[in-house]
């Protein structure tokens, strides 16, 4: 299979996939790898099964393909096609929960020489790497990854990216419990995409209404909540992505839960050992328990420097600071100092988040 023929063979696969045909689109795809001779064609056929892949769920196909690029990357010889290999693999490894390989591979992005593609891919790297440092629970360096995302973003003039860095954000504010930042942020991500994303897959409306679903329902408001998710599992279950119809399952679950719907709240069961023991009036265990709680907030830095309470035990509102520390609202505002306490930075100008 020729150069020209490789390229007709891979538009048609995106036009089936594009049109929710998704089998006939992967058929398409692996008769290219199997036939085409053209090395660019293969690496560019390998991009479209690795983000196939990865809105279906499938994610060991995903690195698989992924790993695959990186060879066929090799055998070009080019930066540009290294660096987005490189992130494919640390997007397939993210999705994988393998956090530290992420950050690995991110960094390696990162370290590349200087690349045509890089000012476009670099915020794509950062955002990667922010949710790898938020699956480790490190919040500071998963706050300054995606301040770092949303300054390529801006930038770039990339809404697109933008919108994918607001609701990583509103993930990382319901982690730490300030449900009203968990909801401003995936609701900034879903007026890019009334704004911006006329062309724009559907994916992205569907990833900011299941977003906000989490956050409303944090906040109490369960009607908001369940019309948010009911939009994005109707999105989800028409283009064939399973990761976002188990995640709006579980949203579901907690919805009915909150509203005391017994039956539906066992799909999702919270069993906390701390309740567990204090109620069986195990004081040495529930000693045990807190100490080890209070370790880990100072492990993750999750606590406030002035105050010195800990962050995500209750909704509160917070502030980042540009050095990425993150306080009380309340504190910032009552102790009047004009540096960061943590890191005594001078500046208390706010960050992007």
């Amino acid at each position: 299979m020729g150069q020209d023929q490789t390229k007709q063979q891979i538009e048609k696969g995106l036009q089936l996939y594009q049109s929710n045909q998704t089998e006939k689109a992967l058929h398409v795809w692996m008769k290219v790898l199997e036939k085409s001779a053209d090395l660019v064609g293969r690496f560019r056929v390998l991009g479209c099964l690795v983000t196939a892949h990865s809105e279906m769920g499938r994610y060991k196909e995903m690195l698989k393909f992924a790993v695959v690029q990186i060879d066929t990357a090799r055998e070009l010889e080019d930066a540009d096609f290294l660096l987005e290999s490189y992130l494919n693999l640390a997007r397939s490894n993210e999705k994988l929960c393998e956090f530290h390989k992420t950050v690995s591979y991110c960094k390696t992005c990162l370290g590349l020489p200087g690349t045509r593609a890089g000012a476009q891919l670099g915020g794509q790297v950062s955002l990667s790497m922010g949710n790898a440092f938020l699956g480790l629970s490190l919040f500071q360096k998963a706050l300054e990854s995606f301040e770092k995302a949303l300054r390529y973003a801006h930038n770039n003039d990339d809404a697109m990216l933008e919108c994918r860095v607001c609701c990583s954000l509103g993930s990382f504010y319901a982690q730490v419990k300030d449900y009203e930042k968990a909801l401003f942020f995936p609701c900034k991500a879903a007026e890019l995409v009334n704004d911006y994303g006329k062309g724009w897959s559907l994916k992205y409306r569907a990833m900011s209404q299941y977003h906000m679903a989490v956050a409303y329902r944090l906040l109490g408001h369960l009607g908001s909540a369940m019309e948010c998710c009911e939009e994005s599992m109707k999105i989800a279950l028409q283009h064939g992505d399973r990761p976002l119809q188990a995640l709006c399952l579980l949203c579901f679950a907690d919805i009915h839960r909150s509203r005391g719907d017994l039956e539906l709240s066992q799909l999702k069961l919270h069993c906390l050992s701390e309740s567990i023991y204090r109620s069986k009036g195990l004081q040495r265990e529930l000693r045990a328990h807190v100490v080890r709680f209070h370790e880990c907030v100072e492990e993750t830095e999750l606590y406030c420097g002035l105050c010195g309470e800990s962050i995500g035990e209750r909704n509160s509102r917070l502030q980042a600071l540009p050095c990425s520390h993150i306080f009380h609202l309340r504190c910032l505002q009552n102790n009047g100092t004009r540096s960061c306490p943590n890191c005594r930075r001078s500046s208390m100008k706010p960050g992007f988040v």
